[in-house]
């Protein structure tokens, strides 16, 4: 291979969302999301840890697909190598996550060697690829007796065997890959297996249903990247199979996989567009609602926003975490009934609470209203970056919200979707900072950065200093290539406005009458709040400041009187952080622990201990950040505390 061959490369978020909008542009998101490779980080909370990812997670990952066979399913499926297909049926994609964010990162970090070894897995890759474009090392290592849950033939069990959703982690890697370094032989073997798919599937063609959303995505991302019309209608057409019937397909009911038969599991039981609640697995539903808004967005279908609209109201009143994980049950890694959120028991995987990220943020770019935002922080600062160590090599696959001491982070897991996920979600993290429309800049969260933007007409630099999320001061710097006139969108978030979510799912025991204050060149602005943000339209000159002062007090926080588990229980926000108090901090059982509703807290630094942290105390506890704990060995942790002492047990 060519791996020298270049071409015109643009950012990849704005091939992820296709930046600019011009006349004649087919439809898009109506705010796009500055390019993250336009935003330099450079906090001592974000940069550490995208840091550890590009030195430490990124390298781990790729030496344990080495290790436990995932790298060698491909040479043995190109018949390079004697053996057989080893693990799961849809460890290809571990190796296809981890070329993603090895990608991300190649675009602040030229790295010649990773670079390298990338260009090496990609020929084993391209080697394993059938001749019509098919691939599949789960069934091409060995046609006749492919890997568990594969099915007996091609496409025979596209419920459970995985098969659509490794293709779309492969578009998604090959897009990444392309628009990093300009080498497109990883996407030239993508756009081959699309040209496969557009073969096979079709209203006129095989129909069926996809059992584990991915596809979608990824044909989105192929779309934008060949502008070919045929891999956006192909994802909308795996989308509108969801609520038909379909014969083929089922496992038997006396196997493992017989759960794939089950229509709720996948999202199948209705047509997507009457779908109101969200049920089943938790990583497929918000992949298929990510999904749903990318068609919705480039296609143009109103039918399919009118849905996600819906079920985000479903889930954003019933069915999400403090923390903004997803998933509530252990047994299928899906969606509980209303109100059903365990704490100890609670599964919030990894994979699911990124997928809420990746969900709430397409929400954004089509509504341009703060609230999906507020979902999208709580998730960021808590149940995501929970996932995966301070060290960067080892993980969470769950999130759960108390722990007896049965929970410890792991190196690796049998499925290890979570790592990969992780590994492409740090790198990506500076573009969810900013977006824009026309002449609009929106600024979405407080991050110390610098951003290099165009809005319309307007050149600028736009930098941000802030110890975010341990303190709420924040000085914004403009600097356009010339005074002009435009919009500065500044949001206010759900918090400082005594909503920890948008809606009645969690409130603040007590209102908080202190207002966030904004200043323009040392003067204070009166603002309104619309959509989530203040908005400030004026002629903006070099070296005008803003700052911003977002009280911080400690919150405490009430369920719904419906979740039951956290019923006469409070728990600890401060500012983006939800906090949970750990054993190596507490005398005693964690769990004989309670907050007073009289209780006055301290907030004090812990520079030294887990990174550096701030942490909350009261008279008789402390409690430290959620995403931090695990880290000095399994013990009681609760997030949610009894409001008085338990009662004596007779």
């Amino acid at each position: 291979m060519n791996h020298h061959k270049r071409i015109l490369i643009v950012s990849v978020t704005s091939l992820i969302f296709m930046g600019r909008c011009t006349q004649n542009k087919p439809p898009d998101y109506p705010v796009q999301p500055v390019p993250f490779t336009e935003v330099q980080i450079q906090d001592d909370f974000w940069l550490p840890r995208i840091e550890t990812n590009r030195t430490v997670t990124i390298p781990f990952a790729l030496k344990m697909n080495e290790e436990t066979g995932r790298v060698a399913n491909f040479a043995v499926a190109a018949g390079l190598k004697e053996g057989k297909y080893q693990g799961r049926r849809f460890n290809d994609t571990d190796v296809y996550k981890v070329i993603e964010g090895a990608a991300y990162s190649l675009r602040f970090h030229p790295d010649p060697e990773l670079e390298s070894q990338l260009d090496d897995l990609i020929d084993l890759i391209e080697a394993a690829q059938e001749d019509d474009g098919y691939i599949y090392a789960a069934r091409t290592a060995d046609p006749k007796n492919p890997a568990p849950g594969a099915g007996p033939e091609r496409w025979s069990r596209l419920r459970g065997s995985h098969e659509l959703y490794n293709a779309g982690h492969l578009y998604e890697a090959a897009v990444a890959y392309y628009q990093a370094t300009g080498k497109r032989e990883l996407l030239d073997v993508s756009i081959k297996n699309a040209e496969l798919l557009l073969q096979v599937f079709g209203p006129d063609k095989r129909q069926d249903i996809v059992g584990h959303q991915e596809i979608e995505i990824g044909l989105a991302k192929l779309y934008r990247v060949t502008g070919k019309k045929e891999y956006l209608e192909l994802a909308k057409f795996f989308l509108d199979q969801r609520g038909a019937e379909h014969a083929s397909g089922l496992y038997p009911e006396d196997t493992p996989y017989a759960i794939y038969n089950q229509r709720k599991y996948m999202q199948d039981h209705k047509p997507i567009t009457e779908q109101e609640e969200a049920v089943g697995h938790a990583v497929r539903a918000s992949y298929m609602y990510s999904g749903m808004a990318d068609v919705a967005a480039l296609g143009g279908y109103p039918e399919y926003i009118q849905a996600i609209d819906r079920l985000w109201e479903n889930v954003v009143s019933k069915k999400l975490y403090l923390t903004g994980g997803i998933g509530a049950r252990h047994t299928s890694e899906a969606f509980g009934d209303s109100y059903e959120l365990p704490n100890e028991s609670a599964y919030t995987e990894t994979c699911a609470d990124l997928g809420n990220i990746f969900w709430n943020h397409r929400m954004f770019l089509l509504h341009g209203d703060a609230k999906y935002l507020d979902v999208l922080e709580r998730v960021l600062y808590n149940g995501s970056i929970s996932g995966v160590g301070l060290e960067g090599n080892c993980f969470f696959y769950q999130n759960p919200l108390a722990s007896s001491g049965r929970y410890k982070r792991s190196p690796w897991f049998e499925v290890s979707c979570c790592p990969g996920n992780i590994t492409r979600f740090l790198p990506s993290v500076p573009g969810y900072i900013y977006a824009q429309k026309n002449d609009v800049l929106y600024i979405n969260l407080f991050v110390q950065s610098a951003a290099n933007l165009e809005l319309a007409n307007h050149k600028l630099r736009l930098e941000q200093e802030t110890r975010y999320p341990w303190e709420g001061k924040i000085r914004i710097t403009v600097t356009p290539e010339r005074e002009g006139e435009f919009t500065l969108n500044i949001r206010i978030p759900g918090w400082t406005r005594n909503r920890p979510v948008p809606s009645d799912l969690y409130r603040y025991l007590e209102e908080n009458k202190g207002r966030p204050q904004i200043a323009i060149d040392g003067e204070a602005v009166e603002y309104e709040v619309v959509k989530g943000f203040a908005t400030f339209r004026r002629r903006w000159k070099q070296g005008d400041q803003i700052e911003i002062d977002l009280p911080m007090p400690v919150r405490r926080v009430l369920a719904h009187k419906n979740v039951e588990a956290n019923r006469g229980r409070m728990a600890l926000e401060r500012g983006p952080l939800v906090y949970c108090a750990e054993w190596p901090d507490n005398e005693g059982s964690v769990f004989d622990l309670a907050i007073s509703d009289k209780i006055e807290f301290q907030v004090e630094p812990w520079p030294d201990v887990l990174n550096g942290i701030m942490v909350i105390k009261g008279d008789n506890f402390t409690a430290i950040p959620y995403y931090a704990w695990a880290h000095r060995g399994p013990g009681e942790m609760a997030v949610w505390l009894p409001k008085e002492n338990r009662p004596p047990i007779d």
